[in-house]
């Protein structure tokens, strides 16, 4: 069971609804198209997410959009992702795409491809993007596979998958505003440890909460807890029920469609997912009539 460090600064506890700033609730959504698992959820940082992204990528990553308030000249004008990336010791190459590129809200107007395993010190959590896109390829990629790369994904639908008309590229990130996501994947796994992920991220901001600590070492649910609820229903929604020193529990709304901002959420707990700190391990049981937000 692999365990994670959840800080103070991440999605679930810098994220809140409507004016009474409530907490924000868990959300997912999977379904499969053209041999790819499309996944919406919230709330989670990319850096969060990072290594269940990239557990098997391609070497090559591209980051394909950034933008952040993080990284500002005097005139307020962001700096370039390549000079963002040089303030964090990232090396990496730099393809410029050009203003064309402008009118996609997933493109920016250069590329920086790189290694994996160095997404995490690009994404150290002292700076946060508010857009980035990611998605990888195949080592050695042309300039003008990357050219095609950005059509492809500047002229893609909302709603259709990627992946079938990129070849050789296993995973594709696009986040909004340090909470909301869509990935798409090859790896049939990937839903479910995406869902797991949430699950701790969400029971570790209430254990902080409860705390005051700056951080907490939270373990994931095991894979076939994720994998029995998207079997259920591909749609959940989740709010904290309780949460002590060594116990959280979870309350989760199995919903007809993925939930979008602004809706209400569901008055019934269909599951309850319960992690006891104390022996490292998660639980899930029948749900609970009421759910309310902590």
């Amino acid at each position: 069971m692999a365990v994670i460090k959840v800080e103070r600064h991440g999605a679930f506890n810098v994220n809140c609804v409507g004016w009474e700033r409530l907490p924000f609730p868990l959300s997912f959504s999977v379904r499969e198209a053209e041999g790819s698992w499309m996944i919406s959820a919230a709330a989670a940082r990319a850096g969060e997410l990072i290594d269940v992204l990239t557990r098997t990528a391609n070497d090559t990553v591209v980051v394909v959009n950034l933008a952040t308030n993080s990284f500002l000249h005097d005139d307020y004008q962001q700096w370039r992702p390549s000079l963002i990336a040089a303030e964090q010791g990232v090396d990496c190459t730099v393809h410029p795409v050009g203003p064309w590129a402008s009118g996609s809200i997933e493109l920016g107007e250069e590329f920086l491809t790189l290694h994996r395993n160095s997404l995490p010190r690009f994404l150290s959590s002292d700076w946060s993007p508010y857009e980035l896109s990611l998605v990888d390829v195949p080592a050695g990629a042309t300039p003008g596979q990357l050219d095609e790369l950005a059509l492809v994904i500047g002229t893609a639908a909302g709603d259709e998958p990627v992946l079938p008309r990129l070849d050789g590229s296993r995973f594709w990130f696009s986040g909004h505003d340090d909470c909301y996501l869509a990935v798409e994947s090859t790896d049939p796994a990937m839903p479910s440890s995406i869902l797991g992920r949430l699950l701790a991220l969400l029971a570790g901001s209430a254990l902080l909460g409860a705390s005051g600590a700056p951080s907490v070492s939270v373990p994931e649910p095991e894979s076939a807890l994720s994998e029995q609820l998207i079997a259920e229903n591909p749609h959940w929604s989740g709010v904290v029920g309780r949460a002590s020193g060594t116990t959280v529990t979870v309350k989760l709304s199995a919903l007809p469609e993925r939930w979008r901002l602004g809706q209400q959420l569901p008055e019934r707990a269909d599951r309850t997912a319960t992690l006891d700190l104390a022996h490292g391990v998660w639980h899930l049981a029948a749900g609970e009539s009421q759910v309310s937000l902590r």
